[in-house]
């Protein structure tokens, strides 16, 4: 937890003539409340959820209409990470040596922002992936392309793709898109809100939401000044900081 800023306004306001990021740190490590933590929520909307999502974990089961599958056939896990900041070192990086971390460029050119799509195969846990300037039909397809072109999708009798209901592959179109180009591939749906049934999220890379990391900085700063402004007067020179949960039982 990192707590410079919430001491610095402390003092600034005059709530404390001096105080510490450790002291803040254990001011709100220990209450029991803590506001700037929180848990993101879906309420379903499928009716059929639990129906919609049994094929796509059957799958990982390497199941399908109650039969198990094939050596033959295999499952393809896709999806897709949006607006990546590319980011062209101005030097190349230097390998690693003798008592020597590798070395990685500071300074960087701003390649504009790319749209990353991967396909992971769940059971032979290998990523297969491309960058677009953007998401939609077209790049999906390429991907598809990409992937059913090689070994050992090419030759195999049915490749399942699991997909969420994104734009790019969206509905009984794409299904029949996917089963016009690729007659072995089986194009399979996530219920709605069921995209962490995607295996390949994991496979994405990850972005920090530098706006979320500021929202998370002021719940902070909010928690800390209240917890401080509670604080007893003290004399001059006598400084006592208590947890939140004991100005809380008073």
């Amino acid at each position: 937890m990192d707590c410079p800023e919430p001491a610095t306004e402390v003092i600034r306001v005059v709530i404390a003539e001096t105080i510490s990021a450790s002291t803040v740190r254990r001011i709100l490590a220990g209450d029991a409340i803590k506001p700037w933590q929180h848990r993101s929520w879906i309420t379903m909307r499928a009716p059929d959820f639990a129906a919609k999502a049994k094929p796509v974990l059957d799958l990982y089961q390497r199941c399908w209409d109650g039969e198990p599958l094939g050596a033959d056939e295999y499952i393809i896990s896709s999806d897709e990470k949006t607006s990546i900041q590319a980011r062209c070192r101005c030097h190349p990086t230097l390998p690693p040596g003798a008592a020597r971390a590798m070395r990685v460029e500071h300074d960087y050119q701003r390649g504009g922002a790319v749209a990353y799509l991967a396909a992971y195969d769940v059971h032979r846990a290998n990523v297969i992936g491309r960058c677009e300037p953007t998401t939609g039909i077209v790049p999906f397809e390429a991907l598809v392309e990409q992937v059913m072109s090689q070994q050992p999708y090419a030759s195999a009798k049915r490749v399942f793709w699991v997909v969420d209901n994104g734009s790019s592959h969206r509905g009984q179109a794409a299904i029949d898109r996917m089963a016009q180009r690729s007659p072995n591939c089986v194009l399979v749906h996530t219920p709605v809100h069921g995209s962490r049934l995607v295996r390949a999220t994991g496979a994405r890379l990850a972005v920090v939401d530098p706006a979320e990391q500021r929202r998370q900085q002021a719940r902070k700063l909010e928690m800390v000044v209240g917890a401080a402004s509670a604080l007893p007067q003290r004399p001059a020179g006598e400084l006592a900081y208590p947890t939140f949960r004991s100005l809380t039982q008073r």
